[in-house]
């Protein structure tokens, strides 16, 4: 992957080109896969919603044989079930330190954090967003959050942010049309 960092803040000026294919594609739930609301009924039951727009982003990446993992501050059921229903294997909740965990998957994969695209939206996110060889941000998130990605989505979280990004990765990467064609397009 290319690293295109500035002063250790990303640039926007020049969008990447012949961009390889990440080996590792991790992404964050909240306010990624989702808006970022956490509904509760009133008896207490957590609610979130899903779009099944991003789950075509992970039939891309198994296409192409990307891993993707799941790196979240929050601990739920939920995102545990939405995992396993899309076979994600990777799955780390509760993390407050998510480069130290993402650092430690690359290890064990015999890759570097350079060669990992990441997708995340807050305060949790800044330091794995800065490491990682490609960044993305929802549309929503913080400008701050936005100003250290390369790239940031024009779907907010919860809308298919975390399909863009890997579409985004694929078209950097010339791999687009490959990934269609497997499913006759």
């Amino acid at each position: 992957m290319v690293d295109c960092r500035k002063n250790s803040q990303k640039t926007h000026t020049n969008p990447l080109k012949n961009m390889i294919l990440p080996k590792l594609i991790i992404t964050d739930i909240d306010g990624v896969w989702t808006d970022g609301g956490m509904y509760y009924d009133n008896t207490g039951n957590e609610f979130k919603k899903f779009n099944t727009i991003d789950s075509a982003g992970i039939i891309f990446c198994r296409k192409l044989n990307i891993p993707i993992a799941i790196i979240t501050g929050e601990n739920t059921n939920i995102v545990a079930n939405r995992a396993k229903k899309l076979k994600i294997d990777l799955l780390y909740q509760g993390i407050t330190d998510k480069l130290t965990v993402a650092t430690e998957l690359c290890n064990s994969m015999g890759i570097t954090l350079s060669e990992v695209a990441y997708i995340g939206d807050d305060l949790g996110d800044i330091d794995l967003l800065k490491a990682v060889g490609f960044s993305g941000a929802p549309a929503n998130a913080s400008d701050y959050i936005k100003a250290i990605c390369d790239m940031v989505t024009t779907k907010k979280g919860g809308d298919g942010a975390f399909r863009e990004f890997v579409e985004e990765i694929l078209e950097r990467s010339g791999q687009m049309k490959h990934v269609l064609g497997l499913f006759n397009l």
